[in-house]
């Protein structure tokens, strides 16, 4: 006798627990259930395309699950996006803020302007020119295509062009170049308006050299030449050769 009255006390708490976890569970999923949502910052995707890409599996359309997965999560398998937050408004309110891959750079290709991200991807093809993204020439492809990687024969270019570009971004004036040349030796000459500036293959030393390029710049300031600081030692050393 007491042996079936404990046994059916255990039974009983095992069903009471699995009550309230089920319970607990169906409040969770009610009470947080996603009615309302905003997309923002997103380009190359529609907001319905990031809603499916961000609200998938079981607990995907439940506004504090969301939040926990993708708090500054970053994003390896889509193309253009860098990472995805995700921000409760309200119980059944969320919004979602996309991170694409910043543009480092494009080339030109059967008459379109082929814009690629920092690891070499082609996120956008169109005809016109965005300030302060430079056209990139001396590397070598067969192909390309849009949301695909460029594949080129000297990988080392993507990593010299975004450490150039973080370069010429820093500071309170960033410095926009409009076209950069990078030869088969990995020599680096990049052009301002009418400047066209040898930065030589030594990456070592670059930011030093933009430093110094930056007053440059300003010193010849409307006129066109050929700058060379390939053999730039710390001491400010150039040569400029006016048109």
């Amino acid at each position: 006798m007491y042996r079936l009255k404990k046994a059916g006390i255990i039974a009983l708490a095992i069903v009471v627990s699995g009550a309230v976890i089920l319970g607990a569970g169906w409040y969770f999923k009610s009470k947080y259930t996603v009615s309302n949502v905003y997309v923002e910052d997103n380009v190359h995707y529609t907001d319905e395309e990031i809603k499916a890409i961000v609200m998938q599996g079981r607990w995907g359309n439940n506004s504090k699950y969301l939040a926990f997965k993708y708090k500054n999560r970053e994003i390896d398998n889509i193309p253009f996006v860098d990472a995805i937050d995700v921000d409760v408004l309200s119980d059944d309110t969320i919004r979602i803020r996309v991170f694409e891959k910043p543009v480092i750079g494009y080339v030109r290709y059967l008459g379109s302007n082929m814009y690629f991200d920092k690891d070499g991807y082609v996120v956008e093809s169109n005809d016109t020119i965005t300030v302060g993204v430079p056209l990139v020439t001396g590397i070598v492809f067969d192909h390309m295509a849009l949301g695909e990687k460029l594949q080129i024969e000297n990988e080392k270019a993507f990593d010299m062009i975004l450490l150039l570009k973080n370069i010429l971004d820093k500071g309170d004036e960033p410095l926009y170049a409009d076209k950069i040349n990078i030869s088969s030796r990995n020599e680096l000459t990049v052009y301002f308006g009418g400047i066209e500036v040898s930065l030589g293959d030594d990456m070592a030393t670059l930011e030093d050299r933009i430093t110094q390029l930056r007053g440059i710049l300003k010193k010849y300031e409307g006129q066109a030449g050929s700058l060379q600081m390939t053999t730039y030692n710390g001491e400010g050393r150039y040569s400029f050769r006016p048109q």
